[in-house]
């Protein structure tokens, strides 16, 4: 059953959601088409995932600014070309993915994109706009003012998270703190705490709800956050444990 009327198509199915954050990074194959094949093959339809532009301007499905933690391979991906990325292999073996061919290869899946950089901003709406993914992507940031901007330059065919600023102004909010924040995203992308701070109880979540907005909370890999999370009533969870959320939501039959 749905918590709360979702304010846009791309979340309109039954919560809670079950994200697979990176594809399941818990694989050590994180964000590549290996990781998001075997999500969609234990049956996950919502994917997370982050994007770099290359210096060529390419889309790349990747968490990190540089090559170096999970890959052979070396540099800033903003300063090479994808003819450069492309040879790149996480854990040795899996090239990076463009996000092009991830929306392509994944016709039924949504996605949850984290822009990690400016310059990754207008190439990722060129790309919604040229594969009418309006209603397949959700756009997020850590910075209010990335995803402020990607809601002005698209208007309300696109789904937008909070930033920082706006989950702050949330849980101010839910705290009785009077603080603005903007209007038109469609739900709040939240850890559990920040900084030792608790972020997501009981009243934060009612405070969401009565503003039309979901709760995603990542990144939760153990089954008793996944529970008590899920009993104060949060509508998605991000994990890179697969099989362990999958077995909670099995458990409750919420599972779809």
């Amino acid at each position: 059953m749905t918590r709360t009327r979702p304010l846009h198509p791309y979340l309109d199915r039954p919560t809670p959601l079950a994200f697979a954050h990176r594809g399941g990074a818990a694989g050590g194959i994180e964000n590549t088409a290996a990781a998001f094949r075997r999500a969609a093959e234990l049956g996950y339809r919502y994917f997370e995932t982050d994007v770099h532009a290359t210096a060529d301007g390419r889309l790349v499905a990747f968490h990190d600014a540089t090559l170096d933690r999970v890959t052979d391979a070396r540099g800033r991906i903003g300063a090479l070309s994808w003819a450069e990325v492309a040879r790149a292999r996480v854990a040795g073996r899996e090239p990076l993915p463009l996000l092009a061919d991830l929306l392509a290869e994944f016709p039924d899946a949504r996605w949850n994109v984290d822009v990690k950089a400016p310059p990754a901003l207008l190439p990722l709406l060129d790309l919604i706009r040229s594969t009418d993914s309006w209603d397949r992507v959700c756009v997020g940031s850590f910075s209010e003012a990335r995803v402020a901007r990607a809601a002005r330059l698209a208007g309300p065919r696109l789904a937008t998270s909070y930033g920082v600023r706006g989950v702050l102004g949330l849980r101010l909010s839910s705290l009785g703190v009077p603080f603005p924040v903007r209007r038109g995203a469609v739900c709040a992308q939240v850890p559990v705490e920040q900084a030792g701070v608790r972020v997501v109880d009981r009243r934060f979540v009612a405070r969401a709800h009565a503003r039309g907005l979901q709760v995603h909370v990542w990144t939760v890999n153990e089954a008793d956050r996944m529970e008590a999370l899920l009993d104060l009533g949060v509508d998605g969870i991000m994990t890179d444990h697969l099989e362990t959320l999958r077995a909670v939501f099995e458990a409750r039959g919420v599972w779809r």
